[in-house]
Order: structure tokens, then C-alpha cells, then sequence
């Protein structure tokens, strides 16, 4: 597993162009998908007030929907595991697979299995994995983390990742076309599903009434995942359970606009069980994992609403701070305002670790204008950063840049405006002359741009 460092120098070893215009691209994005749900709904506001309530009371009675849902699915055939954290989880796995001589596996994308690092736990005790969605297979082929909750790899571009199948020889040589990418991808991918022994998935919702996952997807990948295999696995928070089938309809109608901007996405699968005398297609097992790994702790805290969740990305496409940044900048593998929220609560002892990541907002509130499920995100920030007072975080956060330095030239106006003519001459002076070291650490890595301002201060000073 990398370490924060090697995450961090990851972050800062983008091309700063590439990083900017893919970042400004999710921002169109984003308008795009706000502009849909509006398009698409006279009052899309109480739609997601409606969809926060459901998700509330669904948490209010988790207990209650956990039998409900553990009662229908192995009503439909299904083996249901409860796991607490994430050796549980990982251990589970790998006792299915050993259990039925398994040595392989084909699995799509799964926030959960990033969040307890179940790709190398398996690899460690033998068992090949493949990532199959096209994101996850690039971000496995380079050893790296997603930066984002549905577009892994926005920090990337199709000339590195062209290198990269240039260097794993997909493919006979060089090509950053992006349809060419993608098809020595499915090439490659199309074998590992049909050698497979176990296809494992993710799920968006779980319908406690009749046991139905729904898993929604835009690559086709998690089909394939379970289409060749004898054994499905799928391993799902106990947070995303929905309390009947008609809740989906408006869960999938809100995950998409919200997510990518479709009115659907292309592949929608809504898995019962295993295969039977009706339905005699499909893997012959099927289990359900389902993860808690500190949910109940969050569930028990002032900040429960954060389980709302339902991964859509929204709250990222929106949030000033994560467009600068980037994902690795979050140190975890959800990032942006849900991150900043979810992370802290999810990391338990490790807390004062990640306390600081709340503090990484503007409180501009544009994360809860944009959810589906209407959470307070701005609200939870406020909560942390006082949990982090109170606990005093502050001691476990030392190794973060003092910000004395910078508070005292914001309120100077004269050592402002000086700075801002005269900053980008850092440019010049050597890295190892400079004294403070959060600065030296930022200057070795980034180029101040030459100042352009100036003009409004004498317009303004000029005025009678």
C-alpha cells in the first residue's frame, strides 16, 4: 500500500495543464447534470428531499431493513455474510474463494474493496484479481488510487495511459487514440473474464423488501463479471440498503443525472440470487457480503446523515477546493466534501490523522445544493471541526504547514499587495535557500505565475 507521501507526489507529479483542464471539465460537467435533473423535473428540489428522507429513515431502522434484506435474499438463494471491519471482509472473501478452489477473479468497480484494500489483500494470499472497468484496470496496471468516486482516473490523460500500455504490452505499440485504448483494453479483458473462477461486484442499492440489487454501470463490465462465472460475489455497505423495489425507481432516476448527466445509465441490472429452474442462466453460488467496518460508529454519531451517500460524485464536480486539488490530495480513497466528511468518522482511533480534511472547504454549500439525497455536507464540516477541537486533534496534526505566516500577511494590506507583486520571484530563488519549509515543499514542485493584477487597485484608488 502507498504511503500518504507517495500519494501526495503523485498528485503533485501531474502535468499542472492536464490537471486544470480535466478538473474544469468535470466543473462543465457537473452544470451539465444539474441543468438535466431540472430539465427533466418541475421541482427536482423535493425529489431530493423525498430521496434524504427514505435514505434517513432507512438508517433510523437499519436494524430492522438488515433482517428484512438478510430474510429475502437468502429466501432467493442467496448466502448472506455479515463482516465488522475490514480483515472480516477480506478474510470472507478469500475463505469463498479457497472453499470452492478458486484462484481467480474478475471484478468491477468497488469503492468498499478500494476502502479495505481487498486487491492486495488477495494478491498477497495468491489469488489473481483483475479490475475491469477501464478506470480501475489503469489505475491497477500503475499501481495507483482513484481520485475520484466514479471517474478514477480524471488525473490521468490517454498519453500516460498509453505509456503505460506501452510498458504492460497491450497492445503492439504505442497509441494514445482513445478508441484504440479502449479496445486493446477489451482485448485483453475479454479472456481474464472467460478463465475467471469468481466474478465479484459492488451494489448500489439493496432492496430490503425482495432481496434485488441494483447495480448500475456505463462500461457493461460487472455483467461480464458474473456472466462466465460459477460464483458472484458481492460485497456492499450495510448503508445502501433502500427499503422497497419502488424506491429504486427514483434512486436510479437521481444516481444518473446527478452522476453523469444520463436520464439512465446505459446498464442497469437488478440481480435476485444464484440461477434457478426459471432463470437458468447465471452463476451457480452467489453471496453477499455486507460491510459495516465503522458504519454503525458513524451511524451513532451527529454526523449520520453522511450515509446517505449513494456515490454519485456530485458534491466533487462542484467543490472549488477538490477542482485545485485532486483527489490524492484527500489521502483516502473517497475524496472531495463527501471524503472530507466520511474519511475522518471511517478512520476510528486513526482520526486525528485526517482531522484536518474538514477544514478543506469554503463552506460555499454548493456539495448540498447539488446531492440527490439533500446532505447537509457544509452542516457535518462544522461538526468535525469541532469534534477535532474538542479532541484535541490539533497535537496529532503537527506535521501540517503552520499557517501563522499566512494569516499575518492576509490581514497586512501592505504586505499583501507587496507579496502579490512581488511572489512569483520564488521562481528564481533555489529551493534549498528558501527557509519555511511548507514552502520549500510547494515551490519544489510548483511555478508561481507571473502577477497580472493591479489595474482594479488603481481604478479603485482613483475614485472620489
Amino acid at each position: 500500500m502507498k504511503t500518504h507521501q507517495q500519494i501526495d507526489r503523485t498528485a503533485r507529479d501531474l502535468d499542472p495543464e492536464v490537471h486544470e483542464s480535466n478538473f474544469m471539465g468535470a466543473k462543465l460537467k457537473s452544470e451539465r447534470r444539474y441543468n438535466t435533473l431540472h430539465r427533466d423535473y418541475d421541482d427536482p428540489d423535493q425529489l431530493r428531499e423525498t430521496a434524504g428522507l427514505i435514505k434517513q429513515h432507512t438508517l433510523e431502522h437499519l436494524d430492522t431493513y438488515l433482517e428484512q434484506a438478510e430474510a429475502s435474499l437468502q429466501r432467493n438463494g442467496v448466502k448472506v455474510h455479515f463482516a465488522m471491519d475490514d480483515d472480516a471482509v477480506n478474510a470472507t472473501v478469500l475463505r469463498i474463494m479457497e472453499e470452492n478452489d478458486a484462484h481467480s477473479m474478475v471484478k468491477s468497480k468497488s469503492m468498499v474493496t478500494e476502502e479495505i484494500h481487498m486487491l492486495k489483500y488477495l494478491e498477497k494470499h495468491g489469488k489473481e484479481v483483475i479490475e475491469t472497468d477501464l478506470g480501475e484496470f489503469i489505475l491497477q496496471l500503475d499501481d495507483d488510487y482513484p481520485s475520484h468516486i466514479v471517474t478514477p482516473i480524471v488525473h490521468k490523460n490517454r498519453r500516460g495511459i498509453a505509456k503505460t500500455f506501452e510498458r504492460e504490452k497491450i497492445g503492439e505499440d504505442y497509441n494514445d487514440d482513445p478508441e484504440t485504448i479502449t479496445r486493446r483494453a477489451r482485448q485483453y479483458l475479454r479472456q481474464k473474464y472467460l478463465d475467471a473462477d469468481v466474478g465479484l461486484t459492488g451494489g448500489n442499492f439493496v432492496s430490503a423488501e425482495s432481496g434485488r440489487i441494483a447495480l448500475v454501470t456505463n462500461e457493461g463490465n460487472a455483467r461480464f463479471c458474473m456472466a462466465a462465472n460459477k460464483i458472484h460475489i458481492a460485497v456492499i455497505g450495510i448503508e445502501k440498503l433502500v427499503p422497497t423495489d419502488r424506491d429504486l425507481g427514483l434512486f436510479l432516476n437521481l444516481i444518473g443525472r446527478s452522476g453523469t448527466g444520463q436520464q439512465l445509465t446505459v446498464y442497469n441490472q437488478f440481480i435476485s440470487g444464484p440461477k434457478t429452474a426459471s432463470q437458468p442462466h447465471g452463476p451457480e453460488q452467489m453471496h453477499v457480503v455486507f460491510v459495516d467496518n465503522r458504519r454503525t460508529e458513524v451511524l451513532a454519531s451527529d454526523c449520520r446523515e453522511i450515509l446517505r451517500c449513494i456515490r454519485c460524485g456530485a458534491c466533487l464536480n462542484v467543490c472549488p477546493i477538490y477542482r485545485q486539488s485532486g483527489g490524492h490530495a484527500y489521502r483516502s480513497v473517497y475524496p472531495g466534501p463527501v471524503g472530507a466528511v466520511l474519511s475522518p468518522l471511517l478512520a476510528g482511533n486513526r482520526f486525528p490523522e485526517l482531522a484536518d480534511l474538514p477544514k478543506a472547504s469554503s463552506l460555499c454549500g454548493a456539495c448540498n445544493e447539488v446531492c440527490p439525497v439533500n446532505i447537509p455536507i457544509p452542516d457535518l464540516l462544522l461538526r468535525l471541526r469541532d469534534k477535532a477541537k474538542r479532541e484535541g486533534a490539533k497535537e496529532a496534526m503537527k506535521g501540517t504547514p503552520n499557517l501563522g505566516l499566512w494569516a499575518t500577511l492576509c490581514s497586512q494590506p501592505t504586505m499583501w499587495k507587496t507579496a502579490l507583486s512581488m511572489g512569483h520571484t520564488m521562481n528564481y530563488i533555489p529551493t534549498e535557500l528558501i527557509p519555511h519549509p511548507s514552502a520549500k515543499a510547494w515551490q519544489g514542485a510548483r511555478k508561481l505565475p507571473e502577477f497580472q493584477g493591479g489595474e482594479f487597485r488603481k481604478w479603485f484608488k482613483n475614485r472620489n
